[in-house]
């Protein structure tokens, strides 16, 4: 592929990639409309040129060269309430619509098969986000007492560029993908001061770049005698990532003190799979492991580690196939003793997301050329944290959090 191709993919991802609201802690499920239409499973199941992030020793799968192409379309649902304290001079403020409600998530893969044993892909993936728009909800009158909803508006976009290598040798195939990511992040709100003004807290988007790696490994049991049967296990680098002033400034006016400051990394994370192949049914069980709760940053905001189980299901015939899944992962945003860390977590960022349902299928227009779609569906999930001792007029939070994402994907082969 030319280079000024791959330039004008790369800047169409830049400019689609809005803000995400995604589901396990701020990542997404799966990457993929294959993945994400089996429950985000894809440690030991191969996608083609989609494992690149799932687990890059699976594009050993790929008999030339293939290409996808396409995206989510997300629309998350997010109703915050403000509960009202008792004995408060004012009644409870209502509860508020986040217009951060759509959005478009995009993903590019290309893998390729340079001999027996050798495989080398590049990708461009909107891997994480979340954010929450208050901005049109009305503001509450200019007093002390009456603070609504901050008019709060938060966003985080991450994007990731890998180029994954593999090798293979009999069923035993390992991988390593050197990732570099792109990432902004914007938190601003509004709030009235002791004496009747309203202050704009924010300093604007930040973005920055950090480097980490995936590394993966499968093993067919095909050779074995075993045939259908392969296990995988993946390994993913934490990214660090520094915001400039968005964390300090966001919680300054609160005298909120984060060790870590404007650092803001994306966990480590490792994760093992089975797959089972039988005729026309692939069956697929991941396992991963999310280490938020050591991750700067989201440590500071109380995070905790989520155990992720995502399960698969394929039947395929000659040129088409239908796939189900469930993904399951409690809740990274918990309720902690700090009322200021309730108070961000849920009204900013409620990255509560925990059952996932999904659906899937590819249609092979031809023996080159495919396409694939998914649906994914979290049903609401409901978190009531609380805000008691902070002099606001609501003693406490309760955030609805629903999703549906529609994903789409062209594949060519050749």
């Amino acid at each position: 592929m030319k280079v000024q191709t791959i330039s004008k993919l790369i800047a169409l991802s830049l400019i689609t990639a809005t803000t995400l609201q995604a589901t396990n802690g701020d990542n997404l499920i799966g990457i993929g409309a294959k993945s994400r239409g089996m429950g985000g499973t894809g440690i030991a199941v191969s996608h083609g040129a989609e494992s690149a992030l799932a687990n890059p020793a699976l594009i050993t799968s790929v008999e030339g060269t293939e290409i996808s192409f396409g995206g989510t379309i997300f629309a998350p649902s997010i109703t915050t309430e403000l509960n009202g304290a008792p004995g408060a001079p004012v009644p409870p403020q209502g509860s508020y619509d986040s217009d951060a409600d759509l959005n478009m998530i995009p993903e590019v893969s290309i893998a390729t098969k340079i001999d027996d044993n050798w495989y080398i892909g590049i990708g461009m993936w909107g891997t994480a986000g979340m954010g929450t728009d208050y901005s049109k909800a009305a503001f509450a009158p200019l007093t002390r007492g009456q603070f609504g909803n901050f008019n709060m508006v938060t966003n985080l976009q991450l994007l990731q560029f890998g180029v994954p290598i593999a090798y293979k040798a009999g069923g035993l195939s390992v991988a390593i993908t050197p990732v570099l990511q792109y990432g902004n992040l914007d938190i601003n709100y509004r709030t009235p001061t002791p004496v009747g003004t309203i202050a704009n807290v924010g300093t604007g988007l930040a973005q920055d770049f950090g480097f980490g790696f995936n590394a993966g490994i499968a093993y067919d049991f095909s050779q074995d005698g075993v045939k259908g049967l392969t296990i995988g296990a993946t390994y993913k680098s934490s990214i660090e990532m520094d915001y400039d002033g968005q964390l300090t400034t966001a919680t300054a006016p609160f005298r909120l003190s984060l060790p870590d400051g404007d650092t803001l990394e994306q966990p480590e994370e490792y994760g093992v799979g089975i797959a089972y192949e039988m005729g026309e049914h692939t069956f697929a069980f991941d396992y991963k492991k999310i280490n938020w709760s050591s991750a700067k940053g989201y440590g500071d905001f109380g995070w905790e580690d989520s155990d992720v189980y995502a399960f698969g299901y394929q039947y395929a015939e000659d040129n088409w196939a239908v796939r189900v899944g469930y993904n399951h992962a409690s809740s990274a945003v918990v309720e902690v003793r700090d009322p200021r860390l309730n108070f961000f977590n849920l009204l900013g960022f409620p990255a509560t997301a925990e059952d996932h349902y999904t659906l899937g299928g590819t249609y092979e227009v031809s023996n080159a050329f495919s396409v694939d779609l998914a649906y994914v569906y979290e049903p609401t999930s409901t978190k009531t944290f609380s805000t008691a001792g902070l002099g606001l007029p609501f003693s406490s939070l309760t955030t609805d959090h629903r999703e549906d994402s529609l994903s789409f994907q062209l594949n060519y082969k050749f």
